[in-house]
């Protein structure tokens, strides 16, 4: 396995778990797009239970491997975006999968397919199959790894003017913690439903002394300078990613309707401010960016990638390290004078 590679860690299903109660496939697990047949009916086996798979990304988002370290699959093995699913409930509820295949050791046959919902199906509910999409798998696996922030956000300037994220231009100069006033070379944006992994997070107003409410998607990472090392890194600068913060009170998953994200590239990792509060920019691996960013920005990358990605400006804190009950009051304690 390439030395370096980036990992991703995902939440799966064994195809087995998923299986058709009712249309042309009755009874069989879900399949390759090859063999799905739109109109199918899923439902999710009781007490299906979810593995993480861990895979490492090589040379683009099209070649995974399953990692050493991995609690699920066979290491070392190739893992194959089959297609990406949507499922629709009686109720209008929509699910969108990933079909995953993990290959023998010959690489010419499937050797467990694996589902990976962006938003856990529901036992005890009936899903029919509504879309096969054998292009997208990609792109959406690399959108997981976006800093993103939700339309109507608002980043300051270098000249002190707070601008709604979506009206940025490439060349707009924006401040920065680290390195001042810096332009901006690239924004992204797409809209996606906004459920399960892209429900934006929600903070409300004042809960870390922002100016008002501010929502990220869940992969956007806070910047805190601790005062007082509380979170136990050994580092005075720390990233905490959006997710770990929800604590169902004031800090929510923003569920339901879509959400439309932008991402914002500097020449180097930069921390920016969103709402008064500091957080971090894009600066993505080349191989995780490569089917989302158009072709020009990702030659550049691949081009100049030491001098675009650089280091890490801070350490990012650990899933787990932080318990969301607790969670905003220990970084604003972490960061008090």
């Amino acid at each position: 396995m390439r030395s370096g590679s980036r990992r991703r860690r995902l939440s799966v299903y064994p195809a087995e778990a998923f299986r058709v109660v009712d249309g042309a496939n009755l009874g069989d697990p879900i399949g390759e797009a090859n063999e799905l047949v739109p109109g199918d009916v899923y439902a999710l086996s009781r007490g299906a239970r979810q593995f993480e798979l861990t895979v490492a990304v090589g040379r683009s988002m099209t070649l995974l491997r399953v990692a050493e370290s991995s609690p699920a699959g066979r290491a070392g093995a190739r893992v194959v975006i089959d297609c990406c699913a949507t499922f629709m409930a009686l109720d209008g509820t929509t699910v969108e999968a990933l079909i995953l295949a993990e290959l023998d050791a010959g690489e010419q046959h499937t050797a467990q397919l694996w589902l990976m919902p962006f938003s856990p199906p529901a036992e005890k509910t009936d899903y029919a199959l509504v879309a096969i999409d054998r292009r997208s798998g990609a792109e959406r696996l690399a959108e997981l790894g976006c800093l993103s922030f939700a339309r109507g956000t608002r980043i300051t300037l270098a000249n002190g003017e707070q601008r709604p994220v979506e009206e940025l231009r490439p060349g707009d100069m924006v401040l920065t913690r680290n390195h001042g006033a810096q332009p901006l070379r690239w924004i992204g944006a797409r809209v996606r439903r906004a459920s399960g992994a892209f429900a934006p997070i929600v903070i409300a107003r004042g809960v870390l002394n922002n100016e008002r409410e501010l929502i990220l998607s869940p992969g956007q990472r806070v910047f805190v300078y601790q005062r007082r090392d509380l979170l136990g890194t050994g580092r005075r600068e720390v990233f905490v990613p959006a997710s770990m913060l929800v604590n169902g009170r004031d800090v929510v998953r923003g569920e339901g309707g879509f959400v439309e994200y932008f991402d914002l590239m500097f020449d180097a990792p930069e921390i920016v401010y969103a709402e008064g509060i500091a957080t971090q920019s894009f600066a993505p691996a080349p191989e995780e960016a490569e089917p989302i960013l158009p072709p020009a920005v990702l030659e550049r990358l691949r081009r100049e990638g030491a001098r675009l990605r650089g280091s890490a400006p801070a350490v990012t804190l650990s899933e787990g390290a932080l318990e969301p009950e607790r969670a905003t009051e220990i970084l604003r304690l972490a960061s008090r004078a």
